[in-house]
């Protein structure tokens, strides 16, 4: 059975819960300008085109281009997510960390001058 200050803990945070975005809305509500709707706003605006100037079909297919460019985002992604930890346990790891994250570096860095070169990230 649960002990009554975490019952009571609990409850705490179960009525900020609730409490702060029903005030947050409330406040909103009594504060902020009323919203102006035109047609203008109420359209669908993306990438620069309007979606009315747009005529194809949902099942259009998207150029191999595109999905490169999204395969590569990932991989320098995940690259960010190597670099942060080694960068916190850089003087725990010494030496051999650095020289790991040198070739760890090189291979990518090798990887995207190869990727220049073929002119993978050229969007026509």
């Amino acid at each position: 059975m649960l002990d009554f200050n975490v019952t009571f803990a609990i409850a705490i945070v179960l009525a900020l819960a609730v409490i702060v975005p029903v005030a947050m809305l409330a406040i909103h509500a009594l504060l902020g300008r009323a919203r102006v709707t035109t047609a203008a706003k109420g359209s669908t605006y993306e990438a620069g085109i309007a979606a009315k100037s747009v005529v194809g079909t949902p099942r259009e297919r998207f150029s191999v281009k595109f999905y490169l460019i999204a395969i590569l985002f990932i991989i320098f992604d995940v690259e960010a997510v190597f670099l942060y930890p080694w960068a916190v346990n850089f003087q725990k790891l010494g030496l051999f960390g650095f020289v790991e994250m040198l070739i760890f570096l090189s291979v990518l860095f090798t990887g995207f001058l190869y990727i220049l070169k073929r002119g993978a990230l050229k969007w026509e």
